[in-house]
């Protein structure tokens, strides 16, 4: 019997799970060679385009190994009926733990008293520059899905108060919602972005954001680059107009815009808001649900916008 073809863009972790989908399907990874797959596994960084959907005649399933679509036209898979499913939740926690290491770094110096100790300064009879307490101040959280409510209960249960901005205010929320970005960002000691990328989104923490943040204010993204003006945020750094700021994620990755690799006080990761071995096995787990549950005809565990 022949087994459902599967182009693979992007690859399932750890190498067990991608052992399972290689066990299981037909897998290609050069598109060329693709024009009989139905389904297609990628990652919400990488996507999928129109273009490559027309290379895909038989294409009826985008399963993304993520929860990022706004590298997907979206319109152009639903003018096909091609479904797309997302893997939400099993990366929450990762991915808030990120937003909560990048946010300590950035306040208590730790990636520069790293670079410190390996220079020989410390031994050399320098001292560090004093940080600031990322626990003693105020969150606020800019994007209330999964992630961010994740990241809220990770910050209350260390005792701190939590501010919100959504599409709209959540009901039975614990946390306090403020209408816009801006004033969110009054309100923040700490502005950990969370939101979704995409058109909507893009270029939302802006000049205007960071001022509001102030000095003595840190910013995280762990959502998308683009939902950050990067050359305000850049600006920013260079000028006082924040503290500092930890970024997973940026415009253009693998490249990160030369002003923010000189710009002081700034913590850089390489989109590695979901990597633990945990949260990626996970991923592939639901991954390979939602495959398997359209090649059965059945309902998808994790359809996305249905």
């Amino acid at each position: 019997m022949t087994r459902p073809m599967v182009l693979a863009l992007a690859a399932l972790k750890p190498a067990d799970m991608a052992q399972k989908l290689h066990e299981t399907y037909d897998v290609v990874t050069d598109i060329a060679a693709a024009s009989q797959a139905q389904i297609v596994l990628t990652s919400g960084a990488m996507g999928l385009s129109a273009a490559q959907m027309d290379q895909l005649p038989a294409l009826r399933l985008i399963a993304v190994s993520g929860v990022g679509v706004d590298a997907i036209d979206l319109p152009a898979a639903a003018a096909r009926g091609i479904r797309v499913t997302t893997t939400p939740g099993v990366l929450s926690l990762a991915v808030a733990e990120m937003a909560l290491g990048l946010a300590l770094s950035a306040g208590r110096r730790i990636a520069e008293g790293d670079r410190f100790v390996r220079a020989g300064d410390w031994a050399g009879g320098s001292k560090l520059a004093l940080g600031r307490s990322v626990l003693a101040g105020r969150a606020g959280i800019l994007g209330y899905g999964r992630i961010g409510r994740q990241l809220a209960d990770l910050l209350r249960s260390l005792g701190r108060p939590v501010a919100y901005t959504a599409r709209s205010e959540k009901l039975g929320s614990p946390d306090t919602y403020h209408p816009d970005a801006v004033t969110l960002a009054q309100h923040s000691d700490v502005l950990f972005v969370t939101a979704a990328g995409g058109a909507e989104t893009r270029g939302l923490v802006n000049a205007d954001v960071l001022a509001a943040l102030g000095r003595d204010g840190i910013l995280v993204n762990v959502a998308r680059g683009p939902v950050v003006d990067s050359a305000a945020l850049a600006a920013a750094l260079q000028n006082g107009t924040i503290a500092g700021a930890g970024l997973d994620v940026f415009d253009a990755e693998p490249n990160v815009p030369q002003a923010l690799l000189d710009a002081p006080h700034c913590v850089l990761t390489p989109h590695v808001g979901s990597a633990t071995d945990e949260a990626r096995r996970a991923m592939s787990a639901l991954v390979l649900d939602n495959i398997a549950a359209f090649v059965a005809g059945g309902p998808l565990p994790s359809p996305y916008g249905e």
